[in-house]
């Protein structure tokens, strides 16, 4: 079948708390074989938390693989099985200790579409109140309020380099350009 490739062969090389990693052999259309490595990822959630000064509520938290604090939106994994509007809610309530009225899906992204089976969902949410945030254990992070036109200028200037963050904020801004 052209554009699809066959697994003949799974090899699981690591198993961690967050990650699996494994090493496959596909057939291709032409009936030669390949290596294909994958790193398994249950998924994750993110959230724009607008005020109604249009400003966004992000997190500014130590994100060791780059050796940086980063400037990000909410946002979390997925437990396995675990629906994703219901992780978002709750991932926003952790970080922001924020609650809110609306709740809308943006869709989903791919982060990284040659090996990463990672999908993240996306949600804007409006209405918001707070209460106190709760972060996991050994997770520490500034919260902080940004207007939305700065954080997309910011995305633009390439002060924002996390992928989520960046359709996530660019797509809610398309939103509210739009009157929606």
């Amino acid at each position: 079948m052209h554009l699809s490739e066959k697994t003949i062969e799974k090899e699981v090389v690591f198993e961690g708390r967050i990650i699996t990693v494994r090493k496959d052999m596909v057939e291709l259309e032409d009936g030669t074989t390949a290596p294909r490595e994958l790193v398994i990822h249950s998924g994750g959630v993110c959230v724009v938390p607008l005020t109604d000064e249009n400003e966004v509520i992000m997190v500014r938290q130590f994100r060791y693989a780059f050796g940086e604090p980063l400037l990000e939106i909410p946002a979390g994994k997925l437990e396995i099985g675990e629906e994703h509007r219901s992780a978002a809610l709750r991932e926003l309530e952790e970080e922001t200790g924020a609650k809110c009225q609306s709740f809308d899906y943006l869709g989903v992204c791919y982060p990284s579409v040659a090996y990463l089976t990672e999908k993240i969902h996306m949600y804007l949410a409006r209405g918001l109140s707070f209460g106190k945030a709760h972060t996991d254990e050994g997770e520490y992070l500034d919260v902080l309020r940004i207007p939305l036109d700065e954080a997309v200028q910011m995305v633009m200037r390439g002060e924002i380099p996390d992928a989520k963050t960046q359709i996530a904020l660019l797509k809610t801004k398309m939103l509210i350009d739009e009157g929606k």
